[in-house]
C-alpha cells in the first residue's frame, strides 16, 4: 500500500495556481452529486452554479487539468471526477493521525466521509493515560509518548491536531520531527513550521467571526430601508444597563 510520505501531488510540479487547488475540492463535491445522480453530463454554466464559482473562472481552472470539455455537451463528468481526484492525490489511500481526543478529536475520528474521499483514520493519539486503550470508532486511542513509533508504523504523513491551543506548537513539532510533513490545525493558534511542511488552519470562531459581519451589514441593510419609510416609527436614544468608556453606551430603539 503506498503511504505517500515521499509523494508530493502533482498540480504544483505541473504549476496549477494554489487559487485553483483550493476550488478543485469543490469542484469535485459537486461532481460527486452529479455522478451519484448517474447524471452523465454538465455544462460549465451548471457546474459553476453548484460549486459556487463563476463558469469563465471555471473553464480556467480546468484548462490547468488539461480538460476543456466538448462544446454543446459539457463535461464528462465522471472524467472529472476521476482527474480532480488523481491531480489531488485521492486515488491513494493516505493514513491519517488524530491528536487530541478530545469531543472535537472523537467527533472527526468517527466522521464517515474520511474513507470515500481517499483518506484513512490510522491513528488516534492523546495525552492523557485514562484514555489510552479507550476505543472511538473502533480505533484504539494510543498514548502521546509513543507518537514518533505510530506516526513511522502507519506511514503517516497527514496530522491532524484537535489540542487545547497551549499543546498545539508541541505536538506540531513532534508531528513534523516524526516526518509528518501536512498539518490540519483545529487548535486556535498559529502554528511555525519549517519550509516543506504546509499547515491548513481552520478556526471556527474567524469562520462565525466572518457570519457574524454579514449579519450585521444586513441589519444595517433592514435598519437603512427602515429610515427611508415614512410610515416607520421615530427612532430615539436610549440607555442601556452596558457601560462603556463615557458611561451608558446609547441604543437606538423605536420611540
Amino acid at each position: 500500500m503506498a503511504t505517500g510520505r515521499n509523494h508530493r501531488p502533482a498540480t504544483r510540479s505541473r504549476g496549477i495556481p494554489e487559487a485553483t487547488v483550493a476550488r478543485l475540492p469543490l469542484y469535485l463535491r459537486a461532481l460527486t452529486a452529479l455522478s451519484e445522480r448517474s447524471v452523465p453530463t454538465v455544462s460549465s454554466e451548471e457546474l459553476a452554479a453548484a460549486a459556487g464559482v463563476n463558469s469563465a473562472k471555471l473553464r480556467k481552472d480546468f484548462s490547468y487539468l488539461g480538460s476543456y470539455g466538448t462544446r454543446g455537451v459539457g463535461y464528462d463528468v465522471e472524467y472529472l471526477v476521476y482527474q480532480i481526484s488523481r491531480e489531488l492525490g485521492l486515488t491513494q489511500d493516505w493514513p491519517v493521525a488524530i491528536v487530541g481526543i478530545g469531543n472535537l478529536g472523537a467527533a472527526l475520528a468517527n466522521y464517515g466521509g474520511f474513507a470515500s474521499r481517499g483518506f484513512r483514520v490510522a491513528a488516534l493519539i492523546d495525552a492523557d493515560p485514562a484514555m489510552t486503550g479507550t476505543p472511538v470508532a473502533g480505533i484504539p486511542v494510543q498514548h502521546a509518548d509513543e507518537l514518533d513509533r505510530i506516526i513511522s508504523e502507519n506511514g503517516v504523513s497527514i496530522g491532524v491536531i484537535t489540542t487545547p491551543p497551549g499543546a498545539a506548537q508541541q505536538v506540531c513539532d513532534r508531528l513534523v520531527a516524526a516526518g509528518v510533513t501536512s498539518i490540519l490545525n483545529f487548535a486556535p493558534t498559529v502554528l511555525s513550521v519549517p519550509d516543506g511542511v504546509d499547515v491548513r488552519k481552520v478556526d471556527l470562531s474567524i469562520e462565525l467571526q466572518i457570519l457574524a459581519f454579514h449579519e450585521q451589514r444586513k441589519a444595517g441593510e433592514d435598519g437603512a430601508e427602515a429610515a427611508a419609510d415614512p410610515a416607520a416609527p421615530p427612532v430615539r436614544a436610549t440607555t442601556t444597563g452596558r457601560k462603556g468608556p463615557d458611561g451608558d453606551m446609547p441604543a437606538v430603539m423605536p420611540a
